[in-house]
Order: structure tokens, then sequence, then C-alpha cells
């Protein structure tokens, strides 16, 4: 267990919040705004402002994020931090766990609104992690996930109220109303959306490009809508922007850890535990154990491949799916190239994100190089020396499945790594994210790219530990 030191900008971070009871933190994925949360927490208890927190987020973030979070550092591993995830039956022991800090998820809300009883909130401090959830708020209409939130939002008892995400409005100034209601009721932007929609946006009639003879109404934002909101918003929003903390010249790289459960965990342990029983009784068949890591790689990341040609598989979990879902909704709209490893993974995580491309199809690279789609899937080993033009619209690589070939992630890194970016004339940090399976050969994957050792030695050292 290590101890945590602030950054630079995490006093600020946490001054804003002690400032402004109800206020946003708006900053980037890797940011540290879960030990931002915790540090905080901490200080309020020390000066006798403890009281249970509740921590909203998407699933994986409110199972595992948090938890781990509070666990890893000696500063925080006091709070008890409690998930309501899981049956009905499940949440409902969980809300009766004595804890600091309960954990849910957004689709779950309407739930414990209704756990809770009608006029009932016990949480002092609520956490809208990923608050982005909340853009489709509205006071008439809308979500039913933030309505129901919104039922308790403003108790008496709710002292704090803070919104986290590192893209306040990937689809235009529209998103902030839902969230920001969350903060003031509507003071600052408009008591109601079609009121907001009424001060800042309006519609045009644009002649049609091909027949001068034809019009269509375009909604638009006026001129002076966007001064005014940031100006309304400046006092309770702290951005915190990369680039003023971290040197460019080096990419920021993140490991994002995700958790196997259940059959998903004793199918990834059956298959490891073979493996490393024929490295124990023949160690010089190392090699040939090797590459029963592919089956492990592979379940790590969600699938295992059946028949005699291995042309199908079978799909044991969802988690780096969500990872990548939680990265992508942090990058704002921004695009983010995407390597994987195994055609399950392409196949998949295509379905998972409509509008994604496949950057081996023509169409697909062709898109992406435009900045036409957000979300490009790419192999490392077809995406290396020769493939350009990727770095004009996207500084965010994350690496969805992980592979031996250090000189291919390499590779990878470099079509919109920081020289690239220099090149393009962008003074931006470039973002690598690494989705790992928690206490899988993901792991010693990144170890072997640590050290540059042999897979040979790297297993049989993880052998020797797991002995």
């Amino acid at each position: 267990m290590a101890v945590w030191y602030p950054r630079p900008y995490h006093p600020m971070m946490i001054e804003h919040a002690l400032d402004h009871p109800r206020c946003a933190l708006w900053a980037g994925m890797g940011m540290g705004k879960s030990s931002t949360i915790l540090a905080l927490l901490d200080g309020l208890s020390l000066a006798g402002e403890d009281g249970p927190t509740l921590v909203i987020g998407p699933k994986r973030v409110a199972r595992d994020v948090w938890p781990k979070e509070a666990a890893k550092w000696d500063n925080f591993c006091h709070f008890r931090v409690q998930p309501i995830i899981g049956s009905a039956t499940e949440r409902a022991a969980a809300l009766r766990v004595p804890a600091d800090i309960w954990t849910i998820n957004y689709d779950n809300i309407p739930w414990l609104v209704q756990q809770l009883g009608v006029g009932n909130c016990p949480f002092q401090n609520i956490v809208a992690d990923e608050s982005i959830k909340l853009k489709s708020f509205r006071t008439r209409q809308g979500g039913v996930r933030a309505k129901a939130l919104a039922s308790i939002a403003f108790h008496k008892n709710v002292r704090r109220w803070i919104n986290l995400t590192g893209a306040p409005a990937p689809n235009g100034l529209k998103d902030l109303w839902g969230q920001t209601w969350f903060i003031d009721q509507g003071k600052r932007l408009g008591h109601s959306y079609s009121a907001f929609e009424e001060r800042w946006f309006g519609f045009k009639r644009v002649q049609d490009a091909i027949n001068r003879h034809h019009t269509h109404v375009q909604p638009i934002i006026l001129p002076h809508a966007q001064a005014e909101i940031e100006g309304l918003l400046q006092d309770v929003c702290l951005t915190v922007d990369p680039k003023d903390w971290f040197d460019l010249r080096e990419p920021i790289v993140r490991r994002v850890e995700v958790e196997l459960h259940g059959d998903a965990w004793a199918r990834y342990r059956e298959m490891e535990r073979n493996m490393f029983t024929e490295i124990e009784g023949h160690e010089i068949e190392a090699f040939a154990a090797a590459g029963k890591t592919i089956k492990c790689l592979s379940l790590a990341s969600g699938a295992t491949y059946v028949g005699e040609n291995n042309d199908s598989w079978v799909v044991t979990h969802d988690e780096k799916i969500e990872a990548l879902e939680s990265i992508v909704n942090e990058a704002g709209g921004g695009q983010v190239l995407v390597a994987y490893f195994f055609r399950s993974t392409l196949a998949r995580m295509l379905k998972a994100f409509p509008g994604s491309v496949d950057l081996s199809t023509v169409e697909g690279m062709d898109r992406f190089q435009a900045g036409q789609a957000q979300i490009g899937f790419g192999h490392p080993a077809s995406m290396g020396h020769g493939v350009d033009g990727l770095q004009e619209h996207c500084h965010i690589a994350v690496f969805a499945d992980q592979w031996w070939d250090f000189d291919q992630r390499d590779q990878f890194i470099a079509r919109v790594g920081p020289v690239r970016q220099h090149q393009a004339g962008h003074d931006r940090p470039v973002f690598i994210y690494d989705i790992v399976g928690k206490d899988t050969v993901d792991e010693l994957v990144l170890e072997r790219h640590a050290t540059k050792r042999s897979v040979q030695d790297i297993l049989l050292d993880a052998m020797k530990r797991k002995k």
C-alpha cells in the first residue's frame, strides 16, 4: 500500500470543492479525480463534517474503480466503500451494510430513490462521476434516471454535490444545462431547458447546396452564447487541463484495470493453471507454454476461440468494452485510436460502438483520417510504418488487447505520438491507455514491455510467484 501525494493541481481542485459545496471539476481521465474526492472527504472528516457519501457512476466505475482507489492508498484505506451492485436482493443487502461511501451505477438510481422512500435521503455528499450522463435531465421530460436523481439532489441533508467529468460538452453547449441544474437548480443557465434554448440558441434558413430553390432550417448557436455561458459557470466549474501540468514531449500513459468476475474468472484461472503446470514440470517448454498465453490473453479480453479451426468464439465478459466506453466518454467527442489483437475483440467492439470504423478497410481509414469517425480499430501489425494522417484529429490511443510484441506497440503509438502531434502543429498531450485484466497475463505483457525481458523469463518468474 502506498501513500498518496497530491500533484501540484490537486490542492487547487480540493480548495475549489471546499469553497463551492455544489460545483463541477472538469479534469480528464488520469488526472486523479477519484483520489482528489477521497482527499476532500478525508479533510471534511477531520474538520468534523463527516457524513455518508453517495458516488454515482457507470457500472464498472461504481463496482471496481472507487473501492480499489480507496484501498490502494494508505491515506484513504480507512474509508469503508460499499458498492450497491447486482440483483435487487444484493443491492438491498449492500445498502444495509455500514459504510462511509456507497457507490451505485446510474441505471439503478430509480431503484435507490424508491428504496429510500419519498422525502428521504441520508447522504450528505453526492458525487456524480462522469456527469455527462446527466445531460438528458429536463424538469418536465427527459431521462428517467436523471429525474429520479433530481428528486433527492436538493434534499435538506445533501450539503455537497460535485460533478466529475473530463468532457462536459462533447456534443456542444446544450450538454451543459442538465448537468448544471444539479448544481444550482437552473439559476445560472435557466430554470427550464426551453428557457436555456430560447436564450442562447436559434435557427436559420439555409439554401440547399444542390437545389437553390429549396431551403431547410438549421439550428445555430447565437454569437454571444459561448462567452455568456462560460462567464455564468466560471465560479462553480474548474477546468484542469493536462497540457498545463505535464511535459507534452512524452505520452501520458494510464493503466485502466478491469476485474474478471464469476464464470469469467473461473474459466481464466482454469486455463492459467494448465499453462503454469506445464511450465513447472517442463521449464524447457516455456516457449510452448507462451503459446498458451494466447488463450489467457483472449479470455482476459472477454472471449475464447472454439471449434477445430478457431473460427468462432464464446463471449465470457464485457469488462473491457465498459472500460473503453468510459475512456471514449472522457474523450469528449475527440478521436480514439484503439489497438486490438483478436478478431473477437474487433467484432464485439464494432458492434458495441455504432459509428466506429475498422481501419483495415480503405473506407474506414479514410473516414478516420478525415475526422468523420470518433473510434477507429486497428491491428498494430498493420498500423506501423507507412500509416500516416491519423494525428490530425487524434491524440488518444488505447490498447484493448495486450500482446508481447513491443515493436508493434511502439509503432502503433507513434502514429499519434508527440512527434506526429508536433509535425501537425498541435500543442496537446498524447494519452495512452492500457486496458488490463487484473491478475491476468495482461500484466505480464506490460512487464515484458517495461523490462524487455524474454517471454520465457517473464512466464517462469510469474509461475514462481504464484507457486
